[in-house]
């Protein structure tokens, strides 16, 4: 999916809006009650510390300081050492980078040091530097209330947000899995197949919000007595590894029907699908996750009741086995509980 300018503007309007308040803030404090003339590091140390994905920002801050740090004390003595110049430029970038990379390595915390060795040694002043790192904990303290205090990210929606992509994939997945079904297209299934391979990219990024999420509840004082929601969201989210594996499997056993039987198994599908749909729309609504999961149990139950009706080693009876497989994860995806889930998709 491309994006648009407009678009792209709307996802990052919010962010740098509050990277931009953060610098000008940086600066006032640095110079009217810090009293520095020029405090060029607390409007960066404000972006910088607010410039990285939600749920990292803490921690981004933290080595961005360690970095300035480092880069402050090697340039200070390289300058006293040698004086200044070209060498000691290249001897402070140098060394302060090779330090960072020891106790971290991370690479803002490379970079800030190398950074930090580079001012400190142009500009001349190493005097300046306790001052240059005064200015970059004052920027990184207004990172810090920006971020953890006043604007913390909502782990809540990042996980959803997540959610609802791989759920919106999913139903692409299986209407198409249902068209190739309903008209026996290889070439269609194939697709389909293919498309619900491809989800790995979506299961990444669901992993990052889990983490992201994670570390939200552990470091945003606005979140740590909420938890527990956010923990049960996680909890459901993990399920979907299992569903995008049970959709695969169903796809792979249902092209493999022929006949007549075709076009009922082509309608199951359909409605797994739209039950998927409905759950992409809003993850967090829960009248639509009980709904859905409700409608997921019928079906299966339904499936087990009547699979004494299929021959035990039939294509229909290995497609039926895969949408009793997509339905209890799907349950389980809603919230429903192991034992239910288990229960309903035993034959």
């Amino acid at each position: 999916m491309r994006w648009t300018p407009p678009q792209r503007w709307t996802g990052v309007a919010w962010p740098v809006a509050q990277q931009s308040v953060a610098a000008v803030i940086a600066w006032l404090i640095a110079v009217r009650i810090a009293h520095h003339a020029d405090p060029l590091f607390a409007p960066i140390a404000a972006v910088i510390g607010l410039n990285v994905a939600l749920g990292r920002r803490g921690s981004n801050v933290v080595h961005m300081l360690f970095g300035v740090l480092i880069g402050v004390l090697v340039a200070e003595a390289a300058f006293w050492l040698a004086g200044g110049g070209v060498w000691t430029l290249a001897a402070s970038i140098f060394v302060a980078m090779l330090v960072a990379a020891a106790v971290g390595g991370a690479r803002i915390l490379r970079a800030q040091a190398a950074v930090s060795a580079i001012l400190v040694t142009v500009l001349g002043h190493p005097e300046q530097g306790w001052d240059r790192l005064a200015d970059a904990a004052i920027g990184g303290v207004v990172a810090l209330t920006f971020s953890q205090v006043l604007f913390p990210p909502e782990p809540l929606r990042l996980l959803r947000r997540a959610q609802a992509k791989v759920l919106s994939s999913l139903t692409d997945g299986l209407r198409m899995t249902a068209d190739a079904v309903e008209q026996g297209d290889r070439q269609r299934a194939t697709a389909a197949t293919t498309k619900l391979r491809n989800l790995r990219d979506d299961l990444a990024e669901l992993s990052t919000s889990r983490a992201a999420s994670a570390r939200i509840i552990r470091h945003a004082f606005p979140w740590r007595r909420r938890a527990g929601p956010v923990v049960t969201e996680r909890e459901r989210a993990d399920h979907l590894d299992l569903l995008v594996g049970s959709c695969l499997m169903l796809t792979r056993t249902a092209i493999a029907v022929d006949g007549p039987q075709r076009f009922p198994l082509a309608a199951i599908i359909r409605q797994l699908a739209g039950e998927l749909e409905g759950l992409a729309a809003d993850p967090g609504d829960r009248s639509v996750r009980q709904s859905v999961a409700e409608r997921a149990d019928e079906l299966a139950r339904w499936l087990v009741e009547h699979g004494g009706e299929v021959p035990a080693q039939s294509a229909l009876a290995d497609a039926y086995a895969g949408i009793r497989m997509v339905a209890a994860d799907v349950m389980m995806v809603a919230g429903i509980e192991d034992e239910q889930s288990t229960t309903t998709t035993a034959s």
